[in-house]
Order: C-alpha cells, then sequence, then structure tokens
C-alpha cells in the first residue's frame, strides 16, 4: 500500500507538472500579441541594393541608426524586401522590428574583416575556438529591449563555409562568430525566419530575459563544425517552440558559463520552456545540457519534441573543474527515431578554457526526469557516467519504450548514477532502479510550485 501510495502521488505530480508547462505556465508568455511599429523605413532608402553582391553594411548601419530617434515615439521597422542583401557585422537598437519579407536574404559577407573583433564574453573569459578576442556577430543586439526578428520565412545566411574551412585548417586567428547574438537584453520576439550556414552558433541569447523565439528553422550541413542551433545561455524566462532545427554539432544547447569564469559570473539558465521542435544532430546532440554550465541550469520544461537522425537524443554534459549545477529538469513526450544514443549522462565531457580552473569544483547533477518517450531504431539506450565522489542523484525515468537494434548485451552502461524508473524497456541497470521515488521525485513538486508562482 506505501508504494501504491507513493506512485499516486509521483504521478499527481507529473500531471501538475504537465498541466503547468501546456499553457505557458508560469515560464514564458509563447505568441505574445506584438504591436505593429508607428514608423517604418526600407533598406533600399539607405542605399542598400539587393543583387547579392553590392556590400551593403554601412546602409544597414544607417539605417538602425535612425531608427533610433524613434525609441520613445513606438519604436520603428526596418523592412527588407525581397533581393539578396550582402553584409557584414551591424547592430541592432531598442524598439525595433526587423523584418524580412519572403525570398528576402541577408548574407553574411565572407570578408572576416567585416566582422569586427570584440572581448570575450565574461562569463567565458575567451573566444570557443581559440584563447582571446572573438568576431562580433553578424546581427547583435546589446543592453537592448523590445526587440522583433521576423519575417514571412526570409532567410539570414551566414555563408560559414569559409569559416569551417579556417577552422578546421587551425588558421583562425579569433574565434568565429554566429549569426544573431543578443547581449543584457529583454522582451525579445525571432520568429518566422530560417538561419543558414552559421559560421558557428546560429540563435545566441546571452545574459537576457523574456526571449521568444518561435518558428523557425536552422540548417547547417552535418560536415560544418561544431555548428549549434540555438544556444540559449545564462538567460532566463526564455521559450523555444515549433523550431526545426539541423545542424553540425548540437540542435538546442543550454550553457552558462564556462569553468571559473561562469561560476565567478554566476547567472544560470533558468525558467526555460522548449515543446514543439523538430531536432536533427547526425554528429551531436538533439538536445543537450553543457557542458559549459558552470553558472547552473535550472527549471527547465522540455515536452513535444521529435529527434531523429542524431548520434545523441537527450545529453547531460559536463566535467570536474565545471562547477555549478543541472537541476529540476523535465523532458516529456519525446519521438526518437534514428538515433545512436538515446540518452547520456556524462561527467567527464567538455575541455577547460586554460590551466586557471579548480579541479575541485564540482558540478551538482540532480533531478532530471525523462518521461513519456518512444523510440525506434535506437542502437543504445543510455548511458550514464557520473563523475568519482561526486554521482549525478535524483536521475528519473517513467513511461519509455525503445527499440533497440544493437547486438549489444547490455542496452544500459551506468556508473556513479542513482535514480528511479518505473515502466522503461528495456530495463534499465540496477542504479536506476531504486525502491524509493521519493528522493528522485520530491523537486518536481517545488519546480511546480514555482511555476506557478
Amino acid at each position: 500500500m506505501k508504494r501504491l501510495a507513493i506512485v499516486i502521488l509521483v504521478l499527481a505530480v507529473f500531471d501538475a507538472i504537465e498541466a503547468t508547462g501546456s499553457d505557458g505556465g508560469g515560464y514564458c508568455n509563447c505568441n505574445r500579441i506584438m504591436a505593429p511599429r508607428p514608423h517604418s523605413v526600407t533598406i533600399t532608402e539607405f542605399g542598400a541594393v539587393g543583387d547579392g553582391k553590392t556590400l551593403n553594411t554601412v546602409a544597414f548601419q544607417n539605417a538602425v541608426f535612425y531608427l533610433r530617434s524613434f525609441a520613445d515615439k513606438g519604436g520603428a521597422q526596418l523592412y527588407v524586401p525581397k533581393g539578396k542583401w550582402l553584409t557584414g557585422s551591424f547592430n541592432l537598437t531598442s524598439h525595433l522590428t526587423l523584418f524580412l519579407e519572403k525570398d528576402a536574404v541577408i548574407i553574411g559577407s565572407q570578408d572576416s574583416s567585416q566582422w569586427p573583433i570584440v572581448d570575450p564574453l565574461p562569463s567565458y573569459g575567451q573566444g570557443q575556438d581559440i584563447p582571446g578576442q572573438r568576431h562580433r556577430s553578424l546581427i547583435n543586439g546589446y543592453n537592448l529591449t523590445d526587440v522583433v526578428i521576423t519575417g514571412h520565412n526570409g532567410i539570414i545566411d551566414g555563408q560559414g563555409v569559409v569559416w569551417w574551412e579556417w577552422f578546421n585548417s587551425q588558421t583562425l586567428n579569433y574565434s568565429r562568430p554566429h549569426i544573431l547574438e543578443l547581449v543584457n537584453s529583454t522582451d525579445v520576439v525571432v520568429s518566422n525566419l530560417t538561419f543558414l550556414n552559421s559560421p558557428a552558433w546560429s540563435i545566441h541569447p546571452v545574459y537576457s530575459s523574456n526571449v521568444e523565439i518561435l518558428n523557425i528553422t536552422v540548417h547547417a550541413p552535418v560536415e560544418s563544425p561544431f555548428t549549434n542551433g540555438i544556444v540559449p545561455d545564462s538567460c532566463s524566462n526564455l521559450c523555444i517552440e515549433g523550431c526545426s532545427i539541423e545542424v553540425g554539432h548540437d540542435a538546442i544547447a543550454l550553457k552558462s558559463g564556462w569553468d571559473n569564469y561562469g561560476i565567478t559570473f554566476s547567472t544560470p539558465s533558468t525558467d526555460i520552456h522548449i515543446r514543439n521542435a523538430h531536432l536533427q544532430a547526425p554528429l551531436g546532440s538533439a538536445l543537450a545540457f553543457g557542458s559549459e554550465m558552470s553558472g547552473g541550469i535550472s527549471l527547465v520544461y522540455v515536452e513535444h519534441l521529435h529527434i531523429d537522425d542524431s548520434l545523441i537524443g537527450i545529453n547531460f554534459k559536463t566535467v570536474p573543474g565545471r562547477g555549478g549545477f543541472i537541476h529540476n529538469i523535465v523532458v516529456s513526450n519525446v519521438e526518437m527515431e534514428n538515433v545512436h544514443e538515446a540518452f547520456r549522462f556524462s561527467g567527464n565531457c567538455g575541455r577547460h578554457p586554460g590551466n586557471q580552473y579548480d579541479p575541485s569544483a564540482l558540478p551538482i547533477v540532480q533531478g532530471i526526469t525523462l518521461k513519456d518517450m518512444v523510440g525506434t531504431n535506437i542502437s543504445t539506450a543510455g548511458f550514464f557516467s557520473g563523475i568519482d565522489s561526486d554521482p549525478f542523484t535524483g536521475i528519473c525515468l517513467s513511461n519509455i519504450a525503445l527499440s533497440i537494434t544493437s547486438d549489444a548485451s547490455l542496452p544500459w552502461t551506468c556508473s556513479n548514477i542513482s535514480g528511479y524508473s518505473e515502466s522503461v524497456f528495456p530495463s534499465p541497470c540496477s542504479d536506476l532502479t531504486s525502491n524509493s521515488s521519493l528522493s528522485c521525485f520530491s523537486f518536481a513538486a517545488e519546480f511546480t510550485g514555482l511555476a506557478d508562482a
């Protein structure tokens, strides 16, 4: 009777979380109504030529500078009509809508001088690719509010092939840029666009809040090195919905800083909702947490994913010296197809930005729930490997059915990990079959309460 009561409690908590998440709950208000701007200009008014050859960097910079004057008048829209608009890096301004019409393509210049050099982010301490500074992204926002980047499925193409060649040949002078980066910004909507061929990451909101990324398509070739799709980084109250992503590394990757830099900056990624996404990562992870997570990742609710043709389905990755935490995470209602490894928890994944990190700064990974999932043509169910003297705890699996194609006698590998499972096939290793579910699911009640707040 006691065990039955525990199971009923667990199911009730799951239902409460799902009900909270399904209508937006306390995480984010997806699909908010956006009022039209009272003022609008077209990029051609500033001398831009959409022939795919004329460099329009100055035109974009001048247009944004002009539109700053409307910030206290309800804001303004910069309209990009049909055409191929070649440009280097440019900044946005507050109270601005950047609107790309159907068949409008913003193309990133392949001249590296059009991508200025900037300092590394303080939570990283250096560029991602090599030590030192980095190239500024194609489209940037710093300390902005009320920004909309949208259109009728227009395209932003980073033309990353030259950057991938420099990366692979180790001839980069500075770390590669992203397509879109928004820093210390709030009330941001990115919607109804296609992002192609990023030099590195496609969409990178960092230190930002109240961010919605809706109905976005992201694509980069499978051979493009470390081209992540959407990377929420030390962000809060962020929503990703209705997106389709196929890239060379991780499709969606949640991060929060790198080793001692991220620990000192101490800004977690929290209150994040991801739903209704189609993810492909042939050489990476469809959904990744980390490995740069030194500021912490918490209160993340993910639902209704379709993952196919990926190396790893859902990946939690960290390493000694990282510090930080990953906890209070729920991932539910996932379909996987043609995935090599459905789940991975690794405590030995990731490199360090130099030798200044503290190897005793151990990350905390606990309170992770994976539930209501099916998988077909899966090679390996799961690889779960925590850290010696720092095990991952409260890893909860529920209502999961995977069709395993590998001949391996052990579809699960487990070490330095503990948790609870029910209705999971194939049966997980003994580390995940605790007799008590209370320690495993106790976080969920707190999670639900925060979502309702």
